[in-house]
């Protein structure tokens, strides 16, 4: 048995500079830009609103949600016996595919214990 939750929205940017997507979605967003560290700017966290995070990629724009559980390999393994696939593993978390065409993203909890707001399966 095993528990997950939708976690954060991650905005993929391509061609943009990183600093100039962050600064345009912080202001559309009202988020402040939190820290920036690498590929990636995180957005100011929000209470009971998802992480919202932009990172700079090598695959065309696109947003992307992430599912954060306490056993990837689980949900990963649940999540394909619905219809997605797997496409890469990078460093702990998977990158799926949904049957649509949509990516996202099995992570590692990030946002602390997954409590009642979380999904059993």
């Amino acid at each position: 048995m095993h528990k997950s939750r939708l976690c954060s929205l991650g905005i993929d940017t391509q061609d943009a500079d990183l600093a100039t997507a962050a600064a345009f979605w912080s202001a559309a967003l009202g988020r402040p830009v939190a820290e920036v560290d690498g590929n990636y700017a995180m957005l100011t966290d929000r209470a009971g609103q998802p992480i919202v995070f932009v990172q700079k990629v090598d695959h065309p724009s696109r947003v992307h949600l992430d599912i954060e559980t306490d056993d990837v390999e689980a949900e990963a393994t649940r999540l394909e016996a619905l219809g997605a696939r797997k496409v890469k593993k990078i460093n702990t978390w998977w990158v799926m595919e949904a049957p649509t065409g949509h990516r996202f993203c099995v992570v590692r909890t990030q946002r602390g214990p997954l409590g009642d707001d979380a999904n059993t399966w």
